[in-house]
């Protein structure tokens, strides 16, 4: 047994140099990395708190040391920051350029530009809300500055008369007198389009509404013109009368429902309840019993009353 043992650990001697060289190998894996310095991990360290420092710098402003070098000026300018400036300003006169140093993006300015170019005007800050492109934030960073100077009353010239003499040629302005009132029963599209704002196809589209009602019977019914802005309505009002209200009545007791919807003040379901009322209940004696009609309020009947008759 004895013998056995000692066998089993009996080595020649190629076995006994093998062993002692894997030894020397492993105790060197163990004790190297403790006897050599990490220079690696000392630049990381170094090159982390060069960066931290230079974030800092940027954060607070000011130069981090390394901006001294010629390298990184070049840098530096490839990048400036983008300054927003705000001032007092009014909408009306102010340029693209300006508008971009407010920090509105060029197309929002030539936006702007555009619409005031077609006669558009800003008449408070507020309208800064409905341009088309402007975002809601910028809006609001914008009406705090915002002073609109009154517009000045607008005089309005012919074009240029020129006449030729023996001495040169000269022209003459002619101021364009206030427009003349106008019977909004009698006049043409001419007449219209001599308003100011109203142009051939809104002056038609007057005229049309007037042929499909029958007749204004009073001046607000041209501000209903599809089309029409009520400030345009509001400036020609002055201009406008109704001096000749005779309209063009329907006759309930006999109209059917097509012929009662073509008005623009009748729909198909009024047109509708008007006939099926009077299937029921006979001929009407009076307009006024169109407020047995559901649907019919005293609002709805004073409206269309000047056009029904019944008879």
């Amino acid at each position: 047994m004895k013998n056995n043992f000692r066998e089993y650990f009996n080595f020649t001697k190629k076995e006994r140099t093998g062993i002692i060289v894997l030894l020397v190998l492993i105790l060197a894996t163990i004790i190297i990395p403790y006897l050599l310095p990490a220079p690696a991990v000392q630049t990381d360290k170094a090159a982390f708190e060069k960066l931290r420092q230079r974030v800092a710098a940027l954060e607070t402003g000011e130069p981090d040391g390394e901006n001294d070098q010629p390298g990184n000026d070049v840098r530096i300018a490839e990048t400036p920051a983008k300054q927003t400036t705000f001032y007092v300003f009014d909408p009306n006169t102010l340029p693209v350029e300006g508008w971009i140093k407010m920090g509105i993006r060029e197309r929002t300015a030539q936006t702007i530009q555009h619409y005031l170019a077609k006669g558009g005007r800003f008449r408070q800050p507020g309208d800064l809300y409905k341009v088309y492109g402007l975002k809601k934030e910028e809006a609001e960073r914008l009406v705090p500055y915002v002073r609109i100077k009154e517009a000045a009353p607008v005089v309005e010239r012919a074009p240029a008369i020129y006449a030729a003499d023996s001495a040169a040629r000269r022209y003459k302005r002619e101021v364009y007198a206030k427009p003349a009132v106008i019977d909004i029963n009698m006049a043409d599209t001419t007449a219209f389009i001599a308003l100011r704002g109203i142009g051939s196809k809104l002056a038609r589209r007057i005229v049309h509404f007037r042929e499909k009602l029958g007749g204004f019977y009073a001046v607000a019914q041209v501000g209903e013109t599809y089309g029409l802005p009520d400030s345009t309505f509001q400036q020609i009002r002055q201009y406008l009368q109704c001096s000749s209200p005779a309209v063009r009545t329907l006759n309930i007791n006999s109209a059917d429902i097509d012929m009662l919807r073509q008005h623009p003040y009748i729909r198909w379901a009024l047109a509708n309840g008007i006939v099926q009322y009077r299937a029921q209940h006979g001929a009407y004696q009076s307009v006024d019993q169109l407020l047995q009609i559901n649907i019919v309020s005293a609002e709805i009947l004073e409206k269309i009353r000047p056009y029904l008759a019944v008879e």
